[in-house]
C-alpha cells in the first residue's frame, strides 16, 4: 500500500518548479517533507486535522505551510484537511458551537429561542451581520472550534503515531520470523 501511495504522490522536484510554490524556495527541498516516515506522517495527519477543523477556507495551503515549518509530510497534511467537507461541516460546527456554549458559560438557547438563532444564522449569510450576533453565535463557535481543532489534532497525531508504531513492530516481527525459519537447518 505504501508503494501505491508513493506512486500517487507528485515528486517533490515537480512541485518545486510550480509558479505558485516558488515563494517557498529552498524550504521545499527538505527530504522529510516528502518522506513516508512514521513521525512525518503522524505529524502531517495532526496538522491536517487541526487546520481542517479550524479554518473553513484555505485549509490546504495553511496545513501545507505549517507542515513545511514543522518538517511534517506535506501531502499527508494536505489530504488530512479533508476531514471537514460539505457532509461533515454541519455536525462539526454544531458540535463546536455546543462546546463553545459550554466553555463560555453562556446559557444554552431554549427551544423557542432556537428559531431566533436559525433566523440569525440565515440573516448572517444573506445580509450584514445583525447586532448581537457575535456574542450569541460567533464567540461560542470560535471558542468551540479552537478547542475541537486542538483536541482532535493532538488525538489524531497520537493515534496515527501509535498505529504506525504497531504496524512497524508487526513488520519487524514478520522479518524476524522469516530469518529464523531460514536459519533453521533442514534435515
Amino acid at each position: 500500500m505504501t508503494n501505491r501511495l508513493r506512486r500517487l504522490l507528485h515528486e517533490a522536484a515537480n512541485l518545486r518548479h510550480r509558479r505558485w510554490l516558488r515563494w517557498m524556495g529552498p524550504a521545499l527541498h527538505h527530504p522529510s517533507l516528502w518522506h513516508m516516515s512514521r513521525r512525518g506522517i503522524s505529524l502531517g495527519v495532526g496538522i491536517g486535522v487541526f487546520f481542517g477543523l479550524l479554518l473553513p477556507l484555505a485549509q490546504i495551503p495553511a496545513a501545507a505551510v505549517a507542515a513545511v515549518v514543522m518538517r511534517a509530510n506535506v501531502p499527508v497534511a494536505a489530504v488530512s484537511t479533508l476531514v471537514s467537507n460539505p457532509i461533515t461541516f454541519p455536525p462539526i460546527y454544531y458540535a463546536a458551537y455546543r462546546i463553545g456554549h459550554y466553555l463560555t458559560d453562556e446559557r444554552a438557547p431554549l427551544p423557542g429561542e432556537l428559531d431566533a438563532l436559525h433566523q440569525d444564522l440565515n440573516q448572517a449569510f444573506e445580509a450584514p451581520v445583525p447586532e448581537g450576533w457575535w456574542s450569541r453565535i460567533g464567540k461560542p463557535a470560535t471558542v468551540g472550534l479552537l478547542v475541537l481543532a486542538t483536541t482532535c489534532g493532538l488525538l489524531t497525531y497520537a493515534l496515527a503515531g501509535w498505529v504506525l508504531r504497531l504496524r512497524t513492530q508487526r513488520v519487524w516481527k514478520r522479518r524476524t520470523r522469516r530469518r529464523e525459519r531460514r536459519a533453521v537447518p533442514r534435515v
